[in-house]
C-alpha cells in the first residue's frame, strides 16, 4: 500500500516502522543515508518492472517523459519552486557538476567556497584550477560563516557555493543572506542542500539563489540516484549545458542547438524515473508526517541528547539548527567501530575530528539514551 492509499497523517513512529532496515537498531548516520520505507522501494521496483515487461506493447519512452513531467511537478511543490525550474539529476555532486558545465569559465575567473563544504562542493571547483580558475576558500569557526570575510571573498567571484546546512557541525548558514551578498557582488549562487529536505522546511525562491543542488536519499528517506537541481527561471537562460543530449533540447535533429527553457536544459538522455517514483513516495511520506512536526522531534531529541555532551565535546551548536551533531572523541574510526559492534551507527569526520550523529524523528529516545551513555564512557 502506498502512503498516499493510507491514512493522510503519519506519526514519526509509524514512519519508522515502515522501513525495514532499521528494526532495532540505533542507526544515527542519515545524513550520509536514509534507509528507505518499503512502500518507497516498492514504488521504485513496480515502475521499473512495469516499464520494462510493457515496453513492447506500450511506448517506453512516452510513460518516461510523462513521469518526468509529474516527478518535477512533486518536487517543485516540496521546495517552493516552479516545475520549470527543476532537473531530474542522479545526485547533489551531479546537479554541482552540470552547473559547473554550464558556465563559460576564463583564466582568472573567481570560484568562491567555504572550509565546511562536502567534496561534492569541492572536487568540481578544484577540477577547473586546471583551466586557470581561481579557488578562494572562506575559512570559518565553529561552523560559522564571518560575513565580511566572506564579502570581501566574493567581492570579484564569478561563482559562490556554500551548503545550506553543513554536514560538519549542522549548523544552518543564512542563505539568504550570503545570496544577497554575492548578488550584489555579480556572482552567480550555487547552494548545496542535500541535509535540508526532509529535515527542514524549503524555499528556494526565499532564498533567491541562481540554483539549488540536492537528492533525497538522506532525510527524505528515499532511494539513491533521485536527485534534483533548482535552478532560476531567468538564469537558466543564461546557461549553455556542456553535456547536452535530446532531453536537452528542444529539436534533437535540429541544425542548431536550441536549448529547452528552464531547468530541463540540464537533462540529458535515457535515464529510469524509477529511483524518482520512490522519491515522489517519500516526498508523500514525510508530508504525510509534516516537516515541521519532524524539525520539532529532531529538535527535542537533539536536545535530549546534547544534554548527556559536556561544552568541550560538542563541536554542533548547544541550541538546535539541525539533526547533525558532531562530537569530540580521541579516536573517531576506532568510536564508531566500537559502537557498531553494539548495533549503534554513527559516522566519523575528517574535519572536525569527531563522529557524527544523525538524529531523525524516526529515532527513539531510548535509542538517544543509549548513544549518549555509550559516548560517555569514551570520556
Amino acid at each position: 500500500m502506498t502512503v498516499s492509499e493510507a491514512d493522510s497523517r503519519m506519526t514519526p513512529r509509524e514512519l519508522r516502522a515502515d522501513v525495514p532496515a532499521l528494526g532495532e537498531a540505533a542507526y544515527f548516520n542519515f545524513g550520509a543515508h536514509g534507509p528507505s520505507p518499503e512502500y518507497v522501494v516498492e514504488a521504485a521496483s513496480d515502475y521499473l518492472a512495469d516499464h520494462e515487461y510493457g515496453s513492447a506493447t506500450t511506448d517506453p519512452y512516452g510513460r518516461a517523459f510523462e513521469t518526468y513531467e509529474t516527478v518535477r511537478e512533486r518536487v517543485a511543490d516540496f521546495v517552493g519552486a516552479e516545475p520549470a525550474e527543476i532537473a531530474l539529476t542522479e545526485s547533489t555532486t551531479d546537479g554541482i557538476n552540470r552547473i559547473a558545465g554550464a558556465i563559460d569559465w576564463e583564466p582568472g575567473d573567481v570560484v568562491v567556497r567555504t572550509d565546511l563544504e562536502h567534496p561534492a562542493g569541492v572536487l568540481p571547483w578544484k577540477r577547473l584550477e586546471r583551466e586557470g580558475v581561481e579557488v578562494r576558500v572562506v575559512e570559518t569557526e565553529g561552523g560559522r560563516v564571518d560575513r565580511e570575510a566572506y564579502a570581501e571573498a566574493v567581492a570579484d567571484a564569478r561563482l559562490v557555493c556554500f551548503s545550506a546546512i553543513t554536514w560538519t557541525h549542522g549548523t544552518r548558514l543564512p542563505v539568504a543572506d550570503l545570496v544577497e551578498i554575492a548578488d550584489e557582488a555579480g556572482a552567480f549562487t550555487l547552494v548545496d542542500a542535500v541535509q535540508s529536505p526532509g529535515q527542514v522546511p524549503m524555499d528556494v525562491s526565499a532564498w533567491g539563489a541562481d540554483a539549488v543542488a540536492a537528492a533525497g536519499h538522506k532525510w527524505v528517506l528515499g532511494p539513491w540516484g533521485a536527485g534534483f537541481l533548482y535552478v532560476d527561471r531567468e538564469t537558466a537562460a543564461d546557461l549553455a549545458p556542456r553535456a547536452v543530449g535530446y532531453r536537452s533540447v528542444e529539436d534533437p535533429n535540429g541544425d542548431e542547438i536550441e536549448f529547452k527553457t528552464g531547468a530541463k536544459r540540464f537533462e540529458v538522455g535515457s535515464t529510469t524515473p524509477a529511483a524518482h517514483v520512490g522519491l515522489v513516495e517519500a516526498l508523500d511520506a514525510i508530508d504525510a508526517v509534516g516537516v515541521s512536526r519532524i524539525e520539532d522531534r529532531i529538535a527535542s531529541l537533539t536536545d535530549r541528547f546534547k544534554d548527556h555532551v559536556p561544552d568541550d565535546r560538542l563541536l554542533s551548536p548547544r541550541a538546535h539548527e539541525s539533526g547533525l551533531v558532531t562530537v569530540d572523541v580521541d579516536d573517531p574510526e576506532a568510536t564508531v567501530q566500537r559502537l557498531a559492534d553494539e548495533g549503534i551507527v554513527v559516522r566519523s569526520l575528517p574535519h572536525p575530528n569527531g563522529v557524527r550523529a544523525s538524529i531523525h524523528a524516526v529515532s527513539t529516545e531510548s535509542e538517544v539514551d543509549r548513544l549518549a551513555e555509550r559516548l560517555a564512557a569514551e570520556w
